[in-house]
């Protein structure tokens, strides 16, 4: 996984993908009413909302708070097509190969204002659609890869041989038009196939793009209620928002934003409920460095040994770990600070193999 999170941002021409882009990451990409707008692939850096660091701020008084961020890429609106040269060709799909998931917006509101490119609404049809454009995109891929490595197979290379056959239970899939992530694949197979950067192995959550006044309560809209139940028969998960709210909360101070997103009925905005399920999504949680110069939150797959962690912050750190500081945030704050939890025990010296835990505030020794 990258440094930073990635997540690519794919869908039909027209469903509100660029505009919802521009409102999440004010990044001001071209967003007409019309296919193709978006040529080049829009990168948007955003911090991801956590109130424990300014309460951690607030405690340290460091002289810079760093959050965590989350890199959103938007490319041009796909076609059926696509993969083969169609609407602005699969050069772009090649822009969301690095990313670490996809998020696919999906149009949910009815507007006779806007243009749907297949003449109607229809959130399965259009999944399918993008779907089969990423099979196909992966089918040529992976096809290659296997025109490659039959030939030395052919002369006994048992890691060629291994590789193939990992790659044609893949391959069996795309034919059929299942994404690769239906596969399943060992976590040492999952491995073989990595570099390849596959566009249907990425977890995948859906965005239901819906009017204003159904932002609310987006389940009584029949279209999301069809999303949600796809979804969950393949184990994803739907975010609702309505990139029309989100472009206006964009222009608004923060103050401004919180209160106008009260006078809607809605209790936080698209953005955080989009970082908090692409959180969930990648089994991410965030630990946190805090001190004089520095409060900084670092984000971490769940599961990551201490060492590991460290090597977030520096290769240093991790090739000369000694020990782990650790305090919970919860008994931090409890205690009202990092003196008070010391007396009272529960500041922890932890070894590599500790699991770091969501909130963890630390401080890692080493010796390089």
């Amino acid at each position: 996984m990258s440094t930073n999170l990635e997540v690519g941002i794919v869908g039909l021409p027209n469903v509100g993908k660029s505009t919802l882009f521009n409102a999440i990451t004010k990044a001001g990409a071209e967003a007409a009413n019309y296919p193709f707008c978006t040529i080049e692939p829009n990168v948007g850096v955003v911090e991801v909302p956590d109130a424990r660091l300014r309460t951690l701020t607030n405690m340290y008084h460091p002289k810079k708070t760093i959050p965590a961020v989350m890199r959103f890429v938007d490319i041009a609106g796909l076609v059926a097509g696509a993969s083969k040269g169609e609407g602005l060709g699969n050069k772009f799909l090649s822009h969301i190969r690095e990313t670490d998931a996809i998020a696919e917006v999906v149009r949910c509101f009815e507007d006779d204002n806007i243009t749907h490119v297949s003449g109607s609404v229809d959130p399965l049809r259009d999944i399918d659609i993008i779907n089969t454009e990423l099979c196909l995109a992966d089918l040529e891929t992976v096809q290659r890869r296997v025109d490659r490595l039959a030939k030395i197979a052919q002369c006994g290379d048992k890691a060629a041989k291994a590789e193939l056959a990992v790659l044609q239970k893949i391959l069996t899939a795309l034919e059929a038009g299942e994404p690769v992530r239906k596969v399943a694949l060992q976590d040492e197979e999952k491995q073989t196939v990595k570099e390849l950067n596959l566009l249907t192995i990425k977890p995948i959550l859906y965005i239901a793009n819906v009017a204003e006044d159904e932002a609310a309560q987006p389940d009584a809209n029949p279209l999301v209620q069809k999303l949600t139940a796809f979804a969950a028969a393949e184990g994803a998960q739907v975010v609702a928002v309505s990139a029309k709210i989100e472009a206006e909360i964009a222009e608004l101070p923060d103050d401004e934003a919180a209160a106008f997103l009260e006078e809607l009925g809605l209790s936080e905005s698209g953005l955080t409920k989009l970082i908090k399920a692409g959180y969930s999504l990648l089994g991410l949680i965030n630990f946190f460095t805090a001190g004089a110069d520095e409060v900084r939150a670092w984000t971490i797959v769940k599961g990551t040994k201490a060492q590991k962690a460290a090597g977030k912050i520096h290769t240093d750190i991790e090739r000369g770990f000694i020990r782990a500081e650790i305090v919970s945030y919860t008994d931090l704050i409890a205690c009202g600070g990092e003196q008070a939890a010391k007396e009272k025990g529960l500041v922890r010296l932890e070894g590599k193999e500790y699991l770091m835990q969501d909130g963890d505030v630390t401080y890692f020794r080493f010796n390089v």
